[in-house]
């Protein structure tokens, strides 16, 4: 059994593709390039090339408009006639972008004879070189190839790589060079300076780099690197993290990120199942939901199991509902934060308002209907629905209720009370942005009738306003 199996890996080897192309990066600081041709496929390596130190030198007879613009340049040499052997004289590397194929063919031939690099566009037989799809985050540089056998494939690699990567990674790689020799002279062996930085990359000073906190950074480094030479394990942090209103596909890039670094993950109710599947696998994930009259956790519980994770060294994220300082206790919870010393950062996450609202073809603003929206939560914190009842019940306005189901009927009394006629439409937006959206529209004087027949369950938004008459035209998500 186990011959079998290393002469089925062996016949594997043999029938793994060789690479037609060598990767490598070529040191730009000196290098002299010649570009044939000056239309808009000239005009894109022309770009590309010019994000380099190189010096480049562009001949053709015609120059399009965006060649021009970009010859502006004291690094760019324009000469406006046909090719010349002699301009092949001292130069490293040619891109031939001419749309003649005997003229192509000819410089081509004539620089592999004078040993310079030579790209034909848009013709890899005659390519001794090609340019790879890159991923810019200088000093950082991805770049990948399919041999020219599979671009679209390569587009759509290099798009997800952009929405991982952070934008801001090239600082990253600034700070990384900035500390290299002081780690090296503080911690001794490869395999120990490895992990440090894995620790550093993958955690909270990589954070306030990415965001240009950089003496925090520093600070924050200069203490990790003295715990590490000590075998001491440094104090963690708490990230806030809105979740949006459910579609996993609503997260913000950064979200995902930390959900993917966190140690322990705090999360409530309101997070869908499928945006805790992108939670790093082995972190601990802890679920402190609230329903009416149903605290698994009281709210002071889990302030205090934020500081006791954070304290043990963890990177703890607060994974919450929509937005944490939208009726999402993010600023109680910070308090506490601030009160035992435990750094912190704040996420904003698309908040139910803004999701059920556009999932259910709602705008909350629109200029024959309403000029300004307010958002009111439909239940305090002793259990009352003591509101601003008056700034509430505005015409032209658009009222966003959050936990308001329990509070419809005193909500649709109060609003008509206060001078909305009972024909003022009202929507109930259950499981906004998910394949459970359901959308009950009304008006104040009958929802709850409609609402006891329906038996709509939390977590439901409520939405009044004229704006709610235009859900049938503008209905997108559900038919």
């Amino acid at each position: 059994m186990a011959q079998n199996s290393v002469s089925s890996f062996f016949v594997f080897e043999a029938k793994k593709t060789a690479m037609d192309y060598f990767p490598l990066f070529l040191d730009a600081r000196k290098l002299n390039v010649l570009i044939v041709g000056a239309g808009e496929v000239a005009a894109r390596k022309l770009e590309l090339i010019m994000k380099t130190p190189a010096t480049v030198t562009v001949v053709a007879p015609w120059v399009c408009d965006t060649v021009k613009l970009l010859a502006n340049n004291e690094k760019v040499t324009l000469i406006e006639r046909e090719f010349q052997d002699t301009d092949l004289s001292d130069k490293d590397m040619v891109f031939i972008a001419t749309d003649k194929g005997d003229v192509n063919q000819y410089i081509h031939d004539l620089a592999r004879a004078n040993k310079v690099l030579v790209n034909v566009v848009d013709n890899t037989p005659l390519c001794q070189f090609i340019t790879p799809s890159i991923v810019d985050r200088s000093p950082i540089i991805i770049a990948m190839s399919s041999g020219g056998v599979a671009p679209v494939l390569l587009r759509y690699l290099r798009q997800k790589l952009e929405t991982v990567l952070p934008a801001n990674l090239s600082r990253l790689g600034a700070f990384s060079e900035k500390f290299r020799e002081k780690v090296k002279q503080t911690l001794n062996g490869v395999t120990a300076r490895r992990y440090f930085w894995e620790d550093v990359l993958d955690g909270d000073i990589a954070e306030m780099v990415e965001k240009g906190q950089d003496k925090k950074a520093d600070e924050a480094f200069d203490v990790a690197l003295q715990a590490a030479a000590e075998d001491k394990k440094v104090e963690g942090q708490v990230y806030l993290v809105g979740a949006g209103p459910g579609d996993p596909d609503l997260l913000t890039f950064r979200a995902l990120r930390l959900m993917q670094k966190a140690d322990v993950v705090v999360y409530d109710r309101l997070v869908s199942p499928q945006i805790l599947e992108l939670v790093r696998r082995d972190a601990e994930k802890i679920y402190v939901g609230k329903a009416k009259s149903n605290h698994t956790l009281p709210q002071d519980d889990i302030n205090q199991l934020m500081v006791d994770e954070a304290k043990k060294g963890n990177r703890v994220v607060r994974l919450k509902g929509g937005d944490p300082f939208i009726f999402g206790r993010g600023g109680e919870e910070i308090q506490t934060l601030i009160q035992h010393g435990i750094e912190f950062q704040v996420v904003p996450g698309i908040t139910a308002a803004s999701g059920a609202s556009s999932y259910a073809g709602i705008p909350l603003t629109h200029r024959d209907h309403a000029q300004s929206v307010v958002f009111a939560t439909g239940h305090l914190r002793n259990g009352t629905i003591d509101l601003n009842w008056p700034a509430l019940a505005q015409k032209n306005q658009t009222a966003v209720f959050y936990m308001g189901l329990t509070g419809l009927p005193i909500i649709c009394e109060k609003m008509i009370e206060q001078g909305l006629d009972a024909s003022t439409p009202i929507a109930l937006v259950q499981s906004a942005t998910t394949e459970k959206q359901q959308v009950l529209t009304g008006t104040l004087e009958d929802i709850v009738a409609k609402q006891e027949k329906a038996q709509l369950q939390p977590p439901t938004l409520i939405i009044v306003g004229s704006v709610v008459g235009l859900h049938d035209e503008l209905n997108w998500f559900q038919e």
